[in-house]
């Protein structure tokens, strides 16, 4: 990764507070013409630091209400288990985050979904896929204080 400088990180600030902001007013923003900005805009996407731009959509709208994160311990480990896993995990839409992690289990998982009866299911589904046999713990969400994106810019 590169270098980011004091107006790099005031970009990305703002950039992730605002994706759809012009590059007239971010310029303004930053202190610099737009052109300029916009260069560093397109170098910075170029070079993955920005790595892209998203619409947020309310889950209710969709009637995803249920949020339920899974935690999923193996039974036998090794780098092709793992491999599996990934491979099977990574294409399953309904997944919205996986994490290998250490501690008690292996595995942190975020689904959203419609209700019990699809989530019951999703959960089959995926301990079927498993290459090993595999303990789950599921902890549906009652009340969702914060969720974000955002990661703060040190300036």
């Amino acid at each position: 990764m590169q270098d980011l400088d004091r107006i790099d990180r005031k970009i990305l600030d703002i950039l992730q507070r605002d994706g759809r902001i012009s590059m007239t007013d971010l310029a303004s923003q930053v202190g610099l013409s737009a052109s300029p900005c916009t260069e560093r805009v397109k170098r910075m996407e170029r070079s993955g630091v920005i790595a892209g731009y998203h619409a947020r959509v309310t889950p209710e709208a969709l009637g995803k209400t249920l949020l339920v994160f899974v935690e999923i311990k193996l039974s036998a480990k090794s780098g092709d288990v793992f491999e599996t896993i990934r491979r099977e995990l990574l294409h399953m839409p309904e997944v919205m985050e996986c994490h290998l992690v250490s501690g008690g289990f292996d595995y942190l998982v975020k689904f959203r979904m419609r209700g019990m009866k699809e989530y019951r299911h999703l959960l089959g589904d995926i301990l079927k896929r498993l290459p090993v046999s595999a303990e789950s713990h599921s902890y549906v969400v009652m009340e969702e204080i914060k969720e974000t994106l955002y990661l703060p810019v040190d300036r």
